[in-house]
């Protein structure tokens, strides 16, 4: 069994230490490490095309169908595949190459890109959507864990936080620019043609990026891909409270306060602003998000985190009830940008302690069942959303779901005091 390879320092000077005694806060450490970077604006791109092919099947779907309930389908069809092969997928990253394991998902993105470009250039079947999102599910299964336990190869660990948030800021950078410009695009051209085919070329994107990114040796997993070891990642969450709470947290709230699959409807029917409008609802969380972990990346840690995270997603509820019952333009996006800034601390919370509290050996399978519960939260969330509002109308499917957010808070504070009691989460 082999150790880890910790990370060089800025552009490999393995003279640099950011934990150095009587060292000033670096708001900017994690960026001086030339692998980081490369991962980071790598991410970036894909998440940029990701964020405007979501923009865009959706607002062709519901415009070919007219069915908040199909719009629903699309986050079944992608979860399907997450909840199957999750657990085996972090068994097989924690054995196998977890740089080569994303290149193989993204070259998989890439194909089901161009497929959707054919499915809207021809007008072709509902089937052969599904069948490329549900690929898009499969790709997502093995990439997500892989992807996430690159971060920690690119950086030592007194860096885990900082380097959380900037890479948390990237992805919310992604889904501000993306949906914007995803709706922009549809507009202009009038159809979505063109955002399938800038997807292909922002993964082929990050594909040459991470090529740049050398090959790190980390600890091996010898161990035979049994019930036991697939469910390793499973105890380990389970045994680690604040762990669980956290990431047990997330899930409801994206379950329950799923509004971003009901979009297009309110773009549509309720608010009546176009494609360029749903870029816009689109865009709004993000916006909140990244001014959010921008403010994150220039403090200290939080000294009450888990107090902090417990108000957070409550405020992600209120935001989500207010949002449901406004027929204000700008009072939704205001509500949306809101739920990015609480949705982003829990987010970059959630992530630093998981990077802390799991060893190297474990991290993929632990990043596979995080990627289960947070993955298949906001799938089945679009799919329960698409539900509720065929059966209570968008409305009230979007508003009750706020108010079962704040009652899993409640639920979460009451069964788990460890959450309550957690301060500064120890970066070494």
């Amino acid at each position: 069994m082999e150790s880890p390879t910790p990370p060089s320092g800025p552009d490999n000077d393995p003279t640099f230490s950011p934990s150095a005694p009587g060292a000033r806060h670096d708001s900017y450490a994690a960026l001086r490490y030339r692998d980081f970077r490369f991962l980071t604006i790598g991410t970036l791109a894909s998440s940029l095309g990701s964020q405007m092919l979501g923009v865009a099947v959706g607002w062709e779907l519901y415009e070919r169908t007219n069915s908040a309930f199909v719009l629903g389908i699309v986050g079944l069809v992608q979860v399907i595949p997450v909840l199957l092969f999750s657990l085996y997928a972090g068994h097989i990253a924690d054995r196998f190459d977890r740089k080569r394991i994303v290149m193989l998902s993204q070259a998989l993105l890439l194909l089901c890109s161009l497929g959707l470009a054919v499915w809207s250039y021809g007008q072709g079947s509902l089937l052969l959507a599904f069948t490329c999102l549900g690929l898009i599910g499969v790709a997502r299964a093995f990439g997500g864990p892989a992807g996430s336990a690159l971060l920690p190869q690119t950086v030592p660990p007194p860096v885990f936080m900082n380097a959380a948030t900037w890479s948390s800021s990237s992805g919310q950078l992604a889904a501000v620019v993306g949906p914007g410009l995803g709706g922009l695009m549809i507009a202009q051209f009038g159809s979505a043609t063109a955002v399938y085919l800038v997807d292909a070329v922002a993964v082929l994107t990050f594909v040459l990026l991470l090529s740049m990114i050398p090959r790190r040796v980390v600890t091996a997993v010898s161990e035979p891909a049994t019930l036991q070891s697939l469910l390793a990642g499973i105890r380990f969450i389970y045994r680690t409270k604040v762990v669980l709470a956290s990431i047990t947290l997330d899930l409801f709230a994206v379950l329950l306060g799923g509004a971003t699959a009901l979009l297009p409807v309110f773009a549509k029917d309720i608010l009546e602003v176009g494609p360029t409008g749903l870029g816009w609802l689109r865009t709004a969380p993000s916006v909140g998000a990244i001014l959010v972990a921008l403010v994150l990346a220039h403090r200290p840690p939080f000294k009450h985190a888990g107090k902090t995270l417990l108000w957070t997603v409550a405020g992600f509820g209120v935001a989500t009830i207010i949002f449901g019952f406004s027929e204000s333009f700008w009072l939704s996006v205001a509500m949306l940008a809101l739920l990015g800034a609480f949705d982003g601390v829990s987010m970059v919370i959630r992530h630093v302690l998981v990077l802390v509290k799991t060893p190297d050996e474990m991290r993929v399978r632990v990043n596979a069942v995080e990627g289960v519960f947070i993955g298949a939260s906001n799938e089945l969330g679009a799919f329960e959303s698409g539900v509720a509002a065929a059966l209570l109308g968008p409305v009230l499917a979007v508003a009750s779901g706020g108010v079962g957010t704040i009652l899993v808070v409640i639920f979460i504070a009451l069964a788990w005091p460890e959450v309550r009691r957690l301060r500064q989460i120890s970066e070494g």
